[in-house]
């Protein structure tokens, strides 16, 4: 039987999950120049970064023996989003006003 603390972990389980697969077809779709120009990492450690933190939500359950793998793979997608992500995208379009 499901309870709430179930069903919620469930959905954010499914949504990071989504989030994970979004952050790392975006770092496939970058030029790797860009990842130079705003001296981060480079692309293909990106990739390895995105696509394993991807793999850990998608294989992992947030409750249980495996969720610091979970937690772990949560926040290296998170950190290309909220870091990466933002500084790529100014760098190839250019600053918004």
């Amino acid at each position: 039987m499901w309870n709430l603390d179930g069903i919620v972990l469930f959905l954010a389980d499914v949504v990071f999950s989504i989030f994970g697969l979004f952050a790392f077809f975006h770092a496939i779709s970058q030029r790797p120049d860009a990842y130079t120009a705003i001296e981060k990492m480079t692309k293909p450690a990106w990739l390895g970064i995105t696509g394993g933190g991807t793999a850990a939500l998608l294989l992992f359950e947030p409750r249980g023996a495996g969720s610091i793998f979970w937690l772990a793979g949560l926040i290296a997608v998170l950190v290309y989003m909220v870091d990466v992500r933002p500084r790529l995208i100014e760098v190839q379009r250019g600053p918004r006003w």
